[in-house]
């Protein structure tokens, strides 16, 4: 069966950052009626070497623009680009998915019922939405895009391993993106752990 979605490039540009030299691409993602802008940071040759690694990045304005420390997203974000700025090549795709897919401001919404003793699972659906409500299409596509079909995957979401094995992409490795838990990540690393499934135990 073919797929049903298109994806586009819109544009691509030489993108120089602090971390070093990348490739910036824009696509458009179009399934169902509905489309989703994707970027995706390109560094290096992603043909020869082995499997490359690849990060599926979610928008989070509040972590990764305003440095918010409710969250560990700019976090995992910085250590995903220092990673491939190391080993010279690699891709990350930050897709437009904010407070696990319910918007910038239903996301705050969910802040004001944590400041009352929900935490974020319990928020969302206190909200009336499922915990999570992202899925990982369209950045699958945009790793078909590059011509990969086995990367070493930066996450710890199992859901990502599994949305690019259902697209033809092997995870030949799961890279941990394990980054300092503070105080006031605690309970939010927590709740990742015990009701998202996420993998976050060291060692």
């Amino acid at each position: 069966m073919s797929p049903t979605f298109e994806l586009r490039k819109v544009a691509e540009a030489d993108f120089p950052s602090r971390f070093g030299q990348f490739r910036i691409y824009g696509f458009a993602y179009t399934a169902a009626g509905e489309t989703e802008e994707v970027v995706a940071l390109k560094m290096g040759d992603l043909e020869h070497g082995g499997p490359p690694l690849v990060r599926i990045h979610s928008q989070c304005l509040t972590g990764d623009v305003f440095h918010s420390l409710r969250c560990d997203c700019r976090a995992q974000l910085e250590l995903a680009l220092e990673t491939i700025a190391r080993e010279g090549r690699g891709l990350l795709v930050y897709e437009n998915q904010e407070g696990r897919g319910i918007g910038l401001l239903n996301k705050l919404r969910a802040y004001e019922l944590q400041d009352h003793g929900a935490d974020t699972v319990e928020a969302n659906e206190q909200l009336g939405f499922l915990a999570d409500l992202r899925g990982y299409e369209a950045p699958a596509a945009v790793v078909r895009y590059f011509e990969l079909w086995a990367v070493r995957l930066m996450s710890n979401n199992p859901e990502k391993i599994q949305a690019l094995e259902k697209a033809g992409v092997r995870v030949a490795e799961r890279v941990p993106a394990l980054v300092d838990e503070m105080e006031s990540t605690t309970d939010y690393l927590r709740t990742k752990r015990e009701k998202l499934g996420h993998l976050l135990d060291r060692g």
